[in-house]
């Protein structure tokens, strides 16, 4: 979004309604606002109340400039505090509970939302999908899944009915497998996420999101050939998408590159292009970390090692914990285990020097438990 919806002139005229500010989340000095106001992806957006210092309205994920306007207005109505019983009031409050980090509530209200709007309810799409996201983030797959599959054909054909249906399917394939309402939602919500494939309007980043949940399906359904022909399909659009992108906007789409390029079975693929980025962005620790991927997969191990260390150079704050775990994981490939103990040591170490609002305990929990089996191995 920061190479693309934000750098869109249209916005200009919007610059006055909110004072704006973009926080690293990596970034040791921005701790003390993480500890206050916690983040759980990238993109994460968050309108505060400047009367309660409160999160008012937030939302997750990438939108296009016509969304982000209209998050504008939604985050506006939410500082008011609409106390309406109609839809708009009713979404507002869903919005608030979600903004409080209660995604289980918010799903009610959002639902209200829904069963309370005229056909024609503008915010439709924005509540279908904001519905199902919460479902899916407080664990309810079945209903996550269920209402995906009732909501996604009634919605027109755009960003909002794309994500809906592939939230569902996302939420259908991390059930469980012996559940009888998994194989049926798969089996609907699947080709409508196909079906979003072509839809006008997407974002390039959508279209690459849109294709891993597709490779996802094929894999959880043992389907090996079909995961394999999706992860082309994606490393050929990424091709076609990246000869009219620039060069930000081309590499915030490597990380899809490298996943392909992996998944078909060609990491040599993907080297060209992220050596490219390495070049262009030569700031950003993303490109070496993901080469010394790519490397690693094909054997090479020196060429792993060297592009692991150009990324540490570059990387900070919690990031480095994750070039780190890779760097042990080239030693360990390399048969070096004393260097892959060392390095998960490293890791660790650094962790603790970490704030603790950027301190992940799943991931010290991770490295933990890889640094205990690596020490019971002879």
């Amino acid at each position: 979004m920061r190479a693309t919806v934000l750098t869109d002139k249209s916005l200009a005229r919007h610059a006055g309604r909110f004072v704006w500010l973009s926080i690293d989340a990596e970034h040791e000095k921005n701790a003390e606002f993480l500890s206050a106001y916690p983040w759980e992806a990238v993109p994460t957006f968050e309108v505060i109340d400047p009367a309660s210092g409160k999160v008012a309205y937030r939302w997750l994920g990438a939108v296009s400039t016509k969304q982000l306007v209209q998050r504008f207005d939604e985050a506006e109505r939410a500082i008011a505090q609409s106390s309406g019983t109609g839809a708009d009031g009713i979404y507002d409050r869903a919005g608030k509970l979600d903004a409080e980090g209660k995604p289980a509530e918010a799903a009610v209200a959002y639902d209200e939302a829904l069963k309370a709007a005229p056909k024609d309810w503008a915010a439709r799409g924005r509540a279908s999908e904001a519905m199902v996201y919460a479902l899916a983030q407080s664990d309810q797959n079945e209903a996550c899944a269920k209402r995906a599959m009732d909501l996604a054909p009634t919605l027109p054909e755009g960003g909002s009915r794309a994500n809906v249906a592939a939230t569902g399917l996302d939420c259908a394939l991390s059930a469980d497998e012996k559940a009888e309402w998994r194989k049926p939602a798969i089996a609907k919500l699947e080709p409508e996420v196909k079906k979003s494939l072509d839809f006008d309007g997407l974002l390039s980043d959508d279209r690459a999101a849109l294709r891993v949940v597709l490779i996802d399906a094929r894999e959880k359904q043992g389907d090996e050939a079909g995961a394999k022909a999706g992860a082309i399909d994606l490393l050929t659009f990424l091709e076609a998408d990246a000869k009219k992108a620039t060069p930000e906007a081309r590499a915030a789409l490597d990380g899809f590159r490298v996943s392909a390029a992996i998944a078909a079975g060609d990491p040599a693929r993907a080297i060209p292009p992220l050596m490219l980025s390495e070049k262009q962005i030569p700031d950003d620790y993303n490109p070496p970390a993901r080469l010394a991927t790519l490397y690693r997969e094909l054997g090479r191990y020196d060429e792993a090692l060297a592009a692991s260390s150009r990324a540490l150079e570059q990387v900070y704050g919690p990031r480095k914990l994750t070039v780190l775990d890779g760097r042990a994981t080239i030693y360990e490939k390399q048969g070096d285990t004393d260097q892959a103990k060392a390095t998960i040591e490293q890791a660790l170490a650094f962790a603790a020097t970490l704030p603790e609002a950027q301190r992940s305990k799943r991931t010290v929990a991770r490295l933990e438990k890889r640094l205990a089996e690596m020490k019971q191995t002879p």
